[in-house]
């Protein structure tokens, strides 16, 4: 050993074994004393402790020393150099880790300065934030959420809205069937007006909310998805009339498109669930290709509505003698892109990652029921 420890066998006929202890422990000392890295330490370590260390070969020749006081004499001596050894180690160890912190701390340094390596951030899509909107717009006019099961009935769907079974919307090129005959038949929602339905029927009257959600129509092109969402607006109270649904609708666009006055024109329409039925235009300007919203000559239809049918009210057990409401229902997506300057409504679904960093929005920024617009 580079000690000029002598070998085993020749400390074994030694008859004054501890003198020799002793002298190799002066050693092991010494050198633990000028070691200077950690690294050093360790291999001093394995050659006094470790498996074939000085030591632990020791230790298995303890018991062939014939006199037993000088065996007693040399095990008490042989356990009190180990621990002592391992006290050395330990306490030079923690010297040496003290030291080479210190010259980590004095020649290691971060430049604060330097600007931080941003991650990428997520965007939260179009259909997110506008549902979003719309949500805390109505809420601040006391309207509450009510949710309803994308996969329906003909009852709901249909039959309890007053939509006759000639109804073109009830033909396979309009709706996505899933089984069933007859009475029986499920398929994916074509609008979310029987979460009103749902609601009347599980509950009593007087209500005010609005259904968000996924609608589903065979239909493709430039405005048209097979799936796209709706937000549906209602309101059952005693006597309501035209003028309620009116002021609403007219305080709900000058919000949602942030301006002082939107020009609105109710047209009458037809609608199975809404008598009298309208459909809402909003004055707007297409001057040099540009659509510019609350502006100009033109109009532009954002909505259907209407007062509740007195049929629909029947059907889930409310008297429209006492009872009178309205409802409304707009396309998400088709105020998104009017709001933000969208044109295509197909991009929506694209799942185009640079689609969504351009019309995406900060997850941070977007309203809620709390903070609000």
């Amino acid at each position: 050993m580079d000690s000029g420890l002598r070998r085993n066998d020749e400390i074994m006929n030694d008859s004054i074994l501890s003198g020799q202890l002793i002298e190799q422990f002066a050693v092991f000392v010494a050198r633990i004393t000028a070691a200077t890295s950690t690294e050093e330490l360790e291999a001093l370590r394995l050659e006094a402790l470790g498996k074939s260390g000085f030591y632990t070969r020791l230790k298995k020749e303890l018991g062939k020393i014939a006199d037993i006081e000088e065996r007693k004499k040399s095990g008490q001596r042989f356990n009190e150099d180990a621990a002592r050894i391992e006290n050395e180690l330990k306490i030079k160890k923690e010297e040496l880790a003290k030291k080479e912190m210190e010259v980590r701390l004095r020649t290691e340094t971060v430049d604060v300065t330097l600007p931080a390596r941003l991650a990428p951030q997520g965007k939260i899509h179009p259909v997110t934030q506008v549902i979003e909107e719309i949500t805390a717009l109505l809420s601040d006019l006391g309207f509450v959420v009510a949710e309803g099961p994308d996969i329906e009935d003909d009852e709901h769907n249909f039959d309890k809205l007053n939509i006759p079974a000639s109804h073109p919307a009830r033909q396979m090129h309009d709706t996505f069937y899933l089984q069933g005959n007859g009475a029986g038949k499920t398929l994916l929602r074509t609008h979310t007006s029987p979460v009103q339905i749902r609601t009347m029927r599980a509950g009593k009257p007087p209500f005010r909310f609005i259904a968000p959600g996924s609608t589903y129509r065979c239909d493709s092109d430039i405005t048209h998805t097979p799936m796209f969402h709706q937000i549906e607006g209602f309101v059952i109270d005693k006597n309501i009339h035209m003028g309620h649904l009116k002021s609403t609708i007219n305080e709900f666009l000058k919000a949602f498109f942030e301006l002082d006055e939107v020009p609105t024109r109710f047209r009458p329409s037809f609608f199975p669930f809404t008598e009298p039925s309208a459909e809402v235009d909003i004055g707007c300007s297409r001057a040099n290709g540009e659509l510019k919203i609350g502006a100009g000559q033109d109009w532009l239809e954002v909505m259907g509505c209407g007062m509740v049918h007195a049929n629909v009210l029947k059907n889930c057990g409310i008297d429209p003698n006492e009872w009178q409401g309205f409802a409304f229902g707009m396309g998400v997506e088709r105020l998104a892109m009017l709001k933000y300057g969208i044109p295509d409504l197909r991009t929506f679904f694209d799942s185009d990652a640079r689609w969504l960093q351009h019309y995406g929005f900060d997850p941070l920024n977007i309203p809620n029921l709390v903070s609000g617009l």
